[in-house]
């Protein structure tokens, strides 16, 4: 069985009190995380999960995935199946003519690792009902391949089917044969597949904090490990590995965050330490620090937060990184650090100082409202707001009578599930105004992200807005409803 080394912080030189205050500056910012793990000279100093994740709970990695894919096109060029010269147009000879136009056909496959293809962005998202490994042949180019960089996600779709096609396999199921199953990879992880039936190389991949760890451990050991069996193995070309984690492309123009402008190796980024990170879109992170010899793995959901990923980076190198020392600490186990992570869980935003005292007690009870107007699919909205226990917001549609059923904790969170998309939630509300009651709903599972309403009561009637934060799907959960009271 493959596991790290555990230790208390203070024996690797991390202040317990350092991590607790990274922690607690992420909660004071309302960032919603869902895992925070921390790993010093090879040992494992701590591991914190948000209810309601746990351990063991598959998480969305989003474009970590097309580290995988990376990977995977790396195993594939020691096979010697491709190399990083060749053309991408030379695999797929269906998908191109004598009318495709020539950045496409001199587009290489190091030039997609880099992110130096010529598209500007994601091909498929043109017409997403269309085969989207097709769109990437068939849609006009925008500059000339090898040259500039542009986040291109359909680059690494494209490399997935690639390995799937030689491969005859699906990508995750290849690297567990060729390298994950010497770490302990865990066995229910998989790949969400596109509409066509390929795993979504640029942000599919369904796997626990745990696993993308281990796969950043691999990286910072240039792929040589002690494995699951106990021999030691190099999984992936250490030569490679060099080259994917370097600085070889700029995103200087494109990098909204200070944390995303320092560069960018093959399907990997630069961070601002010297260092690399696996990125995921929502704060999903995989950062390694060599200086201070320090792997940092988050699973998040900052969708919606501007400069989300940099609260997080900035926590970690302003509240941890500089209390690192080289020799370790002379001090006991911090209780208040073992205290603050078993109570670790996805929480409510924080009111005001000033909106502190709202109850919002005239609108506790049943209360339903009759939904008017054009632009919705709503015809009903039913309220059950309890003090304690299980409320619930019930939304029908008009034609189908389908009900979306809402269940929330007042102040504090619940459980529940959207059958529609067979989604887990946690959800709760809280009244920022005695006449106003927010609720937020946090998607768990393959749609990470979150849905929000604002209820604004007034007499008889009722506004509501509806604001989904989720890359796919949710869309009837946008815009604003007004109702009057049954």
């Amino acid at each position: 069985m493959f596991s790290f080394n555990r230790c208390r912080p203070e024996e690797v030189g991390v202040p317990s009190q350092a991590i607790l205050n990274t922690l607690k500056r992420l909660d004071k910012k309302d960032v919603p995380m869902h895992s925070f793990l921390v790993m010093r000279k090879d040992r494992l100093i701590f591991e914190g999960y948000y209810a309601p994740y746990r351990a063991d709970t598959l998480h969305r990695m989003f474009s970590i995935s097309k580290s995988f894919t990376a990977l995977s096109i790396f195993l594939l060029i020691d096979e010697g199946k491709v190399s990083l010269s060749d053309s991408i147009v030379k695999f797929f000879p269906e998908y191109t003519n004598e009318k495709t136009h020539p950045w496409i056909k001199q587009t290489t496959i190091e030039n997609m690792l880099m992110m130096r293809t010529c598209h500007a962005s994601t091909t498929y998202k043109v017409d997403m009902k269309s085969d989207w490994v097709e769109s990437f042949f068939t849609v006009p180019p925008t500059h000339k391949p090898g040259t500039v960089f542009h986040y291109d996600t359909s680059a690494a779709h494209v490399l997935c089917a690639l390995v799937e096609k030689l491969t005859g396999t699906d990508l995750l199921s290849f690297l567990k044969e060729k390298m994950l199953k010497f770490v302990d990879f865990s066995d229910n992880s998989y790949m969400v597949k596109d509409p066509f039936g390929v795993s979504i190389g640029g942000s599919g991949l369904m796997a626990t904090p745990m696993d993308v760890l281990k796969v950043l451990y691999i990286l910072d050991k240039k792929g040589t490990i002690t494995c699951s069996d106990g021999k030691v193995r190099t999984l992936i070309s250490p030569a490679l590995i060099e080259k994917a984690t370097s600085n070889l492309s700029d995103t200087l123009m494109t990098g909204p965050l200070p944390s995303e402008s320092m560069g960018y190796g093959m399907q990997i980024w630069q961070n601002e330490k010297g260092g690399f990170v696996l990125y995921g879109m929502g704060g999903q992170l995989g950062i390694s620090i060599p200086d201070k010899n320090l792997l940092i793995m988050t699973t998040a959901d900052t969708q919606g937060m501007q400069g989300g990923n940099q609260l997080i980076y900035d926590a970690i190198y302003e509240e941890l990184l500089p209390n690192i020392q080289d020799t370790p600490i002379e001090s006991g186990a911090c209780p208040e650090l073992e205290e603050y992570k078993k109570n670790l869980a996805i929480g409510l935003p924080r009111l005001p100082i000033s909106n502190t005292a709202v109850t919002g007690r005239e609108y506790y009870g049943q209360r339903k409202y009759e939904l008017l107007g054009e632009g919705s699919i709503f015809a009903e909205l039913l309220l059950d707001i309890k003090e304690t226990g299980e409320s619930r917001m019930t939304l029908t549609e008009k034609d189908s009578d389908t009900k979306h059923i809402i269940s929330f904790g007042l102040d504090r969170m619940c459980t529940g599930t959207f059958s529609r998309y067979n989604t887990d939630y946690t959800a709760g509300a809280l009244f920022t105004r005695d006449n106003v009651l927010c609720i937020r709903v946090h998607l768990i599972g393959e749609c990470v992200g979150s849905l929000r309403f604002q209820l604004y009561f007034e007499d008889g009637e009722i506004t509501v807005f509806m604001r989904k934060i989720e890359e796919t799907y949710f869309g009837e959960f946008n815009g604003h409803l007004y109702g009057k009271l049954i």
